[in-house]
Order: structure tokens, then sequence, then C-alpha cells
């Protein structure tokens, strides 16, 4: 659905060139707001859209600014800037936020993906829909205080191979192509990645250099009667388990490639429903 290629130009500069299929094709217009507003991010060259008919998919094509290799992976302050600057962008217009409201509907709505793929003879794990439905039975109580600061611009892929940080110490963002409006305790959920089972105590420490960066003293509270660690993992992984069904029935139809994600799947949802039940 997107690729990343270095460009060596005739004059011995280069040019990253990445391009992406929807739901991806609005990074250029994310990018630019982020820019306006002091985000660290690559310089954007050029931008330019085209239909592919074959598909159905509008396409993009970006030509960025080369960073070159990072030098080092980032620190955990480095980290905590980087997300405390994130929040100080302001949401992103015409964006959908990923609310209370919204937090509530997920299970439900990843129920009803999960639905299309099970009648396609596909996802048939029973401990999907468990999960799910275990979710759904506590998703209104537990979704409650999303807006709770910090609440805004969510990077969305926040983890440590989006920030780049250069021989001088400095740092840029990549990759904002899902950035959108919601609880800024998940991109710190996020930081740690999926592959193995979720660090609390590592969040939490994420979460005080975070504050000590700058970031809302509210960033510790808890919210809907969990502490913020358990309330942001849950929801994290909720959240992604949504996409993970949304592009197997929109983008992935390939049942080969099945056996893998489902496994995966089915280990968020448990993730999910250890953090979020009572």
């Amino acid at each position: 659905m997107s690729g990343v290629e270095r460009l060596h130009l005739p004059d011995g500069h280069a040019v990253i060139f990445k391009y992406s299929r929807g739901p991806f094709t609005d990074e250029h217009l994310t990018l630019r707001h982020a820019r306006a507003h002091g985000l660290p991010v690559p310089e954007l060259l050029s931008a330019a859209t085209t239909y592919d008919p074959q598909t159905g998919d509008d396409i993009l094509g970006m030509l960025l600014e080369d960073l070159g290799d990072p030098a080092r992976e980032p620190t955990l302050a480095e980290a905590a800037a980087a997300a405390v600057a994130i929040q100080q962008v302001p949401a992103l217009p015409g964006r959908p936020g990923l609310d209370s409201a919204a937090l509530a509907t997920l299970p439900s709505r990843a129920l009803k993906r999960l639905a299309t793929l099970q009648a396609a003879g596909r996802w048939h794990d029973p401990a999907l829909a468990r999960h799910l439905r275990a979710l759904a039975a506590v998703a209104y109580d537990r979704c409650h205080d999303a807006e709770i600061p910090p609440w805004g611009m969510l990077h969305s892929e926040f983890h440590p191979t989006s920030l780049h940080v250069d021989g001088s110490g400095r740092w840029r963002l990549l990759d904002m192509a899902r950035a959108c409006t919601a609880p800024g305790v998940l991109d710190l959920v996020s930081w740690q990645g999926t592959q193995t089972a979720p660090d609390t105590a590592a969040l939490y420490e994420l979460l005080v250099a975070y504050v000590a960066a700058g970031g809302p003293a509210t960033a510790l509270s808890n919210r809907a009667g969990l502490p913020v660690t358990r309330w942001a993992i849950g929801w994290h992984r909720m959240w992604i388990v949504d996409w993970y069904l949304e592009q197997a029935a929109r983008w992935i139809p390939t049942p080969a490639l099945d056996e893998n994600a489902v496994a995966v799947v089915v280990r968020h949802l448990a993730e999910a429903v250890d953090a979020l039940s009572a």
C-alpha cells in the first residue's frame, strides 16, 4: 500500500520518493500542516495524486527532503520531547476524532468487520468474536476520559523508527500518513511496539518523561476508573485490531496471509481484554 525509495539526481543530490494508496493519500497535507505549526518533519518538495482505474484507488506520490540514514536510535527523552511537540500541533482540520464516543463503538465496529471476513470464508478463529464481545460489554464503561489532556494531534505510528536522529542530535518525525485527532497517551503506548507483551512499567516511565518534557500532568491521571497505563494499552490494542480487520477486509483480500494476522489479532485482543476488564 506504500513504499519509499531514495532517488539519486544527476547533480549528486538525493531525494526521497514516497508513494501510497488510499487511505494514506493525505500525508502531504498532514506534513504541510505539521511543518506550518513548527513540528520538525522532512521538507515536502512536491506532491501529486493520480487515479488508478484498475484498482479504483487514488495514489499519492511525494518528493521529500532526504535526511540520510539516522545516526542512532532516539532516547527516551527525545521520544518524550517529540510526543509533546506533536500534541502542540492543532488538530488536523476535517479529520474524525477518536473521542470517548468513538472508542465505545470500536468493538462493535470490529465485530461487523469480522462478520464480513467470515462471510467470505476467512478469520474463523472463535477467540476473535469471544474477545470482541467481551470488549463490547465493557466498552461503554471504559471509554470515558479520552479527552483528558493530552488530546489533539496523534502520530498514530509513533515508534523509534519514525523518529529520525541525525549526527548533530536533531530529530525529525517521519511517516505521518495515519495522523489523526485522539488521546495523546495512545502514541506513548505505540512507542514500545506490539511485537511483545505490553510493558506497563516502561509506559509509565515514558509518561513521566513526557510530563517532565512539558506535557500536561494529566497524562498520568486515571481514566474511566483505570490507571492510565491500563486504559491506554487496552484502547491502543483495540484500535489497532479494528485497523487490522479493516485492512484485511478492504485491502488484503488474500486468505493465504490470514493465519499469521489472525494469531496477532487474537493476542492483541487478549491484551485489550486484560487491560480494560475489571
